[in-house]
Parts: structure tokens; sequence; C-alpha cells
């Protein structure tokens, strides 16, 4: 049975995880260092989540692009941040063929450069404003320990890259990419009640003015950023030098912002709603919403199990119908172990009973109805109870592990007991938030800039502090 292959997440987490994501075949490894094979059913759930989130950005004015993925060593140094911060990942191109390049050439680990450059020669007046480019690739990052969807040297991911006429403009961008598309995603199609906030100076994106990030807690207490948005001011316009004509006819540069959010996506659905027995998939974001299980090669019982599979799909309900020659306990432990929303089993015996049985992954609830039921309607509704009910579960596990803490002691007797997020306050100091790093890695996942603090004292000098974070040990 599928689900023997799966270590329990309770006595082995990691490896429960790599055991999910082999037994679900949404990866594999490749022999290249780093890098997996997003396998089709794992990929399948990449496209839902760029389908979803093309759609929020062509509804909000943003357009798709492609930009080339080898960038000139020259024009990677022109934001000398952007280069220290990326350094440590950076992998180089220095031949072509048997010949040594005149200059190296970055593989890219993020695209400012390039968009920036790009930006720099279409741009003239204030009316080309706003530019907003999103662009879905791979980039790579020498990343030293690697795990499939959280951190890899190969991943796939979106990136955003917009330019504005005035810095509110711009900075409304970075704060709507935030809470109305990665947010949204969040809970609307994940069931995950992520939260959101300001990076500190010392873990915002190099280059950035400031960074929001979007936090998400798994299973086990171990933060995920999951996506974050920038705000650059004008330094990477100034040092690419995009300007444009503004409404005085003077000479101005753009206020720019980027943002991204990448395949670890796909890791936080894992590692916050799936089980011992495999995937647990919220309907919205599924590839397979229903799998179909006829009992037995009976005329009937295929008739209406592909009844059903018409009516659903003409519902925009994806199905399938599960003929192969497994026994049925198999089909049903592969519907588990692919995490699909709702089974519908259907049996010579059911069927003199009129009736066939519906089961839902979250729950593992059998629920008997009328076989001439509106099927459309009583798959529809399950499939919200289901949503609703990962996201309820997945929220009451994260207050059951955020914590407050006004002294060291606390932040210690907490990380000793079991991780989570902990709220506590902070002064601003950087040796303040490294010391905080001393407890078992902590790191501030973000500032809460709409809570005020616990004490107004920091929780780690006892100084003045201005601000609530929420720190957190990271994936």
């Amino acid at each position: 049975m599928a689900n023997k292959k799966i270590t329990s997440r309770d006595i082995d987490f990691a490896k429960w995880y790599t055991d999910v994501v082999a037994a679900s075949h949404l990866a594999s490894y490749s022999n290249v260092k780093g890098c997996i094979i997003m396998e089709p059913y794992g990929y399948q759930i990449w496209e839902n989540i760029q389908n979803i989130m093309n759609s929020m950005l062509k509804k909000s004015g943003h357009q798709n692009i492609s930009m080339p993925m080898l960038i000139p060593e020259n024009l990677m140094k022109k934001e000398g941040e952007l280069i220290n911060g990326f350094a440590p990942e950076v992998a180089w191109v220095t031949h072509g063929g048997q010949e040594k390049l005149e200059e190296r050439l970055c593989v890219r680990p993020t695209s400012e450069t390039l968009f920036s450059d790009y930006y720099s020669g279409i741009v003239k007046s204030y009316r080309d404003l706003p530019v907003k480019y999103n662009q879905w690739c791979t980039v790579i990052r020498w990343e030293k320990e690697t795990r499939p969807f959280l951190r890899g040297r190969e991943f796939w991911w979106q990136e955003g890259h917009t330019i504005h006429e005035t810095k509110e403009e711009a900075e409304n961008e970075a704060r709507f990419i935030m809470d109305e598309v990665y947010k949204k995603m969040f809970y609307d199609y994940f069931a995950i009640p992520a939260i959101t906030g300001y990076k500190t100076d010392k873990e915002k994106f190099a280059g950035a003015d400031y960074t929001l990030t979007i936090e998400a807690l798994m299973y086990n207490g171990v933060s995920l950023q999951s996506g974050t948005s920038h705000y650059f001011g004008q330094r990477f316009s100034k040092a690419y030098d995009i300007k444009f004509l503004n409404r005085e006819n003077k000479w101005e540069y753009v206020y720019q912002t980027s943002w991204g959010a990448s395949s670890r996506m796909i890791g936080a659905i894992i590692m916050v709603h799936s089980d011992d027995d495999g995937l647990v998939l919220p309907p919205k974001i599924a590839p397979i919403q229903v799998a179909i299980i006829p009992i037995g090669d009976k005329e009937e019982v295929l008739s209406l199990a592909n009844q059903y599979k018409d009516v659903l799909e003409k519902n925009n309900i994806s199905v399938m119908v599960d003929t192969s020659e497994k026994s049925p306990g198999f089909k049903f432990a592969e519907a588990e172990v692919k995490g699909i929303p709702v089974r519908i089993e259907i049996g010579s015996r059911d069927l003199e009973n009129n009736q066939v049985t519906l089961v839902r992954r979250d729950t593992k609830e059998k629920i008997s109805i009328a076989k001439d039921s509106d099927i459309s309607s009583c798959v529809t509704n399950l499939m919200n109870d289901i949503q609703e009910n990962l996201l309820e579960r997945a929220t009451k596990r994260r207050d059951e592990m955020t914590y407050e803490a006004r002294t060291l002691d606390e932040v210690k007797k907490i990380m000793d007991t079991r991780p989570g997020f902990i709220k506590a306050d902070w002064c601003g100091d950087p040796e303040c938030e490294a010391k905080m790093k001393e407890i078992k890695g902590l790191k501030s996942r973000c500032i809460l800039k709409d809570e005020k603090p616990l004490t107004g004292k920091c929780v780690v000098c006892g100084k003045d502090a201005h601000d609530l974070v929420v720190w957190g040990i990271q994936y």
C-alpha cells in the first residue's frame, strides 16, 4: 500500500516530508546535485498556481515577459549592494565551448539588473509609466543544503518588476502585491493562514529600501518565508539611469518595485496540510479534485462512474475515473497519497442500495448519498467544506503555536518546549537581533507595523522598543 512508504511526521518530520514528495510523485532527485525533477503531478499543481496568479496579475494590468537567463558581470555590478548580497550564491559561466569568455556571465539568481537595463531604454516620459511586468522562469542559487520545493540550486518562480512615476504609486504596488495577490493566494486558495509584515534591515532584500514578507508556519513549528515584495525607491533607477520627463518637463528617476514567490509554495501546502497517509490538497489548488473508483467491472457501475464524470467536468470540476486493474484498496490508498480531496466509491452493493459513497480526504469521513443525487452540488458543497476546514485547522494550529515573550528567559523556555512564532518587542538594534539568533537559530520573521509592542521594552536589552516582531526558526 502507498502509505507504508511514509514515515510518521511526528517521529521524523524531515523524512516524512521527503517521503510524501516521493510517494505522491511530486518530484524526484536528478543527477544534478541540488536540482530536482518536478514530475507531472507536481507540475500540475505549479500550473494551477500559475493560472490563478496570472489571472490576478492580468486583471491588475500586469503583463508577462521573458528575460535572458545570462547576465554580464558588469551589469550585475552596477548596483553594488545587490551583487554583494548574492555573491555567495551566484553561478558563473566562464567558457563558451572551448574558449574562455572575455567577461563572465552570471546565471540569473534574480533579474533586477536585466529589467533595469531594459527599462532605461524604453522609458522617456511620464506617459510611458507605469510599466508592470512579470516573468515566470527558473533561477539558479548555489545553495549548500537543498530540499525539494524548499531550497534548491534551481527553482521555479515568478518575479515581478515594476516602475512608477511617484513614490506613492510604487509603494502602493508593493503593498498591493503582498495583500491582494500573495496573501489572497495563501488564504483563499492554499488554506494557509500566513502573516505579513516588514523585514528587518538585516533580513531585507539586498538593494531594497524595505521588504514586505509573507510568512507561513509549518506543522512542525518552523517558519517558511513564502513570498516577498520590495520597494526600491530610486536606488536601481539611479544606478541604471532609468529617467523620464515628468509633468513639469524635468528629468526624474523612476520609482521601482520587485516581488517574487516560488515553488516553495508547494512545500508550504505539503507541510501545513498533509498527514502520514500522504498529501492533503486544498480543493482549489488540487490538479484532480475528484477520484471516482468503480469497484468491479459491471456495466452499470462503469456507466454511473462515467455519467458522474461528465456532469462534474461540465461544472468545471477536475475528475479522474480509475478503471485500472489494481485492487480497490490500492486505488483508495493511491487517491489518498495524492491528496485528491474527494473520492467517490461506486460498487454493485452500493447500487443495490441505491447509493454511492463519498470520502473526504481531510477527515477520512465517509458519506453515503442517493445515486441519483445532484452529484455536482454534493461534490461542490463538500469541497467548500474541505477548503474551509483546512483553513480553520491550520489557523487553530498556528494560533496554538504562536507565543508572546517579554524576557529572554521566556523565549528560551518556549524554544525548549515547542517552536513556533514568538511575538516579542525589539529596539531595532542589530546586536539584539543577533543575540536572538543564538537561541536555536531564531530569526526575525517580520515586523508587525499594525500591532503595538507588548511592553515597550526590547526583549533582549530592555531598552525602549518601537516594534513588535515575530521571531521563528526558518527553512
